[in-house]
């Protein structure tokens, strides 16, 4: 089954679900607001994507919370992502062995028809 990762109300996920609705794709949504992702979670996609590739620094909280500002080490940015997982690039996507950040059509038409 495909595991998707985000918020429902993110234009990205919302894509996604999409996708996965018109090609009747089974996928479970693990909304971060209401189930957040644990800090085994996020170590586990950061031994398949680079941390730049997950971590959102366009996204508002990375800006409320001055992250720009902190000069943070990787550990201090994996910290903070496992504290706020609005942090985290959306969707995250789990299928087989493979994790996928974003939404992209044509990746998603490569992997799952």
């Amino acid at each position: 089954m495909i595991q998707i990762y985000g918020i429902k109300n993110c234009d990205s996920v919302k894509k996604a679900l999409k996708f996965f609705k018109e090609h009747n794709l089974e996928y479970k949504l693990n909304d971060f607001k209401t189930d957040p992702v644990s800090c085994d979670k996020i170590s586990f996609w950061l031994k398949s994507i680079e941390l730049k590739s997950i971590l959102n620094a366009r996204s508002t909280t990375y800006r409320n919370l001055k992250l720009k500002e902190k000069n943070l080490t990787q550990e201090e940015q994996i910290d903070y992502l496992c504290k706020e997982n609005l942090l985290i690039k959306r969707p995250v996507i789990e299928f087989e062995s493979k994790i996928m950040v974003g939404f992209n059509k044509e990746t998603y038409e490569g992997v799952f028809i």
